[in-house]
């Protein structure tokens, strides 16, 4: 069995596989989608494949849809000529319940999968945004593709854009705004840009994005002045905040095999240019959540339908950022790199099997349970010790989910502001709390620092996951070595001080002398990780 569109008319071989097939009319969907759009989405990766585009998939298969979801890759073009146009835009689903049972699934919903960095493609897209039908444009771009800057300087291609205006511009952020401005065009035309990524206040992140495209050009005399009026206007386009969240580990070849023996062909994974790694398959936990700002100017997208079935609700601001920061902050996210920086310091592979390590168990649930929850607020519609059980009894211990600790650990300087930063600042301003009672993220803290050195707990080298500060953090700390006495507040000082990576300086927040002496005992030698861990997890 092939996945292409010839091929899924002969139900019978599918359906022997177990392999569960879309039960609308693909062809009449295509068609309805090119005449009348109504969802655009940045970001070919697996969460979209995996989550989003199953939503709308649910929603055609029960008749309540009759459009699909046109796709846009920005950052990596070549994820729709490997893994989408050779399968028709197709893809298979694979959900791996923590019971062992497995769900199988073609996801059809995608009617259209274009490149921006691809002429034709992006004329395609202007037409798109000209189009009065269209509702929604989201995105699934990772938290540094709303950065215009690095280290307080504006990045080459924007800079280029900002001066080059919408005709022609090279940058994500860029050609968004420049196809906003089709939209403007075309009769100032409504719509909704929803970020899906996983930061706080990801509307504001986008919107103040596409605002300084809006300011620049219209400064420059580059577009019409009501442009940023437009941008600026929530009756015209709004910016609603989101939380999303479903884990969607890289393709797993064990997974691959169990499609191969069932009989699927070419199910082989590849590797981008840009290091990406992607397959005509995806592999995903069952549980998910998509809470949405309830702001749509252009009308209410389908996905409406079945608000509070599949994970989905569509609310008040206030009710968004109060599940984002219960999961970002304290109930999953925080979590998720704490496993990472140990598991990658004590050789695991697979956060599942990290479960299975007492003292790991005990720093995720004291994190959680102790550090976390006393600074949550209830947002009502999710309860975050209900959250935070099924973190830790059924999502991170399922053994069918081949998550790493390697790709948790990614961008982790992007991700300690937030999943750290703000449970010490609510520590900070608490009434009744106090900072210094706070004893494992300022573990985790020295942990990370520890973990950028790249040597293990057995003093083996290993590959630190990419981030945009390791190279310049790893300058700072060349000069210290596994086994090397301390002290070294020479070393750490500037790091611990840095709000940017922290959200607070660590030494003004009372807890700096800490991660440096967390720090010194993890250095001791081979084996201090471990030790370390359980001398302060008794």
């Amino acid at each position: 069995m092939r996945l292409n569109n010839t091929e899924l008319g002969n139900l019978v071989p599918w359906e022997k596989a177990g392999i569960e097939l879309p039960h609308f009319d693909r062809n009449a969907m295509i068609q309805a989608t090119k005449k009348a759009p109504e969802w655009v989405h940045f970001g070919a990766g697996n969460i979209f494949r995996a989550f989003l585009a199953a939503l709308q998939q649910d929603l055609l298969d029960k008749g309540l849809a009759k459009t699909g979801v046109i796709v846009a890759a920005g950052y990596d073009g070549e994820i729709i000529d490997l893994v989408y146009r050779p399968y028709d835009n197709l893809s298979m689903a694979v959900t791996l319940k923590a019971d062992g049972t497995i769900q199988k699934r073609v996801i059809a919903s995608i009617a259209e999968a274009l490149r921006m960095d691809r002429p034709e493609d992006f004329d395609r897209l202007k037409e798109i945004f000209r189009s009065p039908s269209l509702q929604m444009v989201s995105l699934t771009i990772t938290e540094k593709g709303y950065d215009l800057s690095r280290a307080g300087e504006t990045l080459p291609e924007v800079q280029a854009d900002f001066l080059g205006g919408p005709a022609g511009p090279t940058s994500y952020i860029g050609r968004l705004a420049g196809l906003c401005y089709e939209r403007y065009k075309a009769g100032t035309l409504p719509v909704a840009l929803v970020s899906m990524d996983n930061c706080s206040h990801n509307g504001d992140k986008l919107f103040k994005a596409v605002e300084a495209f809006a300011v620049q050009w219209t400064k420059a005399g580059l577009v019409d002045p009501g442009f940023l009026a437009y941008i600026r206007d929530p009756a015209q386009v709004s910016f609603p905040w989101t939380m999303i969240d479903k884990i969607t580990p890289r393709p797993d070849e064990g997974v691959k095999n169990m499609l191969l023996e069932a009989g699927c062909t070419d199910m082989a994974g590849q590797l981008t240019s840009k290091n990406t790694r992607v397959a005509p398959f995806v592999n995903a936990e069952e549980a998910q959540y998509l809470v949405i700002e309830d702001t749509f100017p252009a009308g209410f997208p389908a996905l409406k339908k079945i608000e509070k079935k599949a994970g989905v609700f569509f609310t008040d601001q206030e009710t968004v950022d109060k599940v984002e920061r219960m999961k970002v902050c304290t109930c999953l996210n925080p979590l998720h790199t704490a496993l990472a920086i140990f598991g990658c310091l004590l050789g695991y592979t697979k956060i599942s099997d990290e479960m299975k390590n007492p003292d790991l168990v005990k720093l995720v649930e004291g994190i959680g349970y102790k550090e976390g929850l006393p600074v949550v607020v209830d947002p009502g519609i999710l309860s975050p010790k209900a959250f935070i059980d099924q973190v830790l009894q059924i999502r991170f211990p399922n053994p069918f989910m081949p998550d790493t600790p390697q790709r948790i650990a990614t961008d982790s300087s992007l991700k300690i502001p937030i999943r750290f930063g703000e449970t010490i600042k609510a520590y900070l301003t608490s009434k009744t709390l106090k900072v210094k009672n706070l004893k494992l993220i300022p573990l985790v803290l020295a942990g990370w620092i520890r973990y950028l050195l790249g040597v293990d707990d057995t003093g083996v080298t290993f590959t630190v996951s990419p981030d945009p500060l390791y190279a310049s953090l790893a300058r700072s700390l060349s000069t210290v070595k596994l086994g090397q006495p301390g002290p070294f507040h020479e070393v750490l000082a500037p790091i611990l001080s840095d709000q940017r990576i922290f959200a607070v300086n660590l030494y003004e927040a009372g807890l700096g002398e800490r991660v440096e002496q967390y720090f010194e005992e993890l250095m001791v030698g081979p084996g201090a990780v471990t030790n370390t861990l359980k001398r302060h997890l008794l």
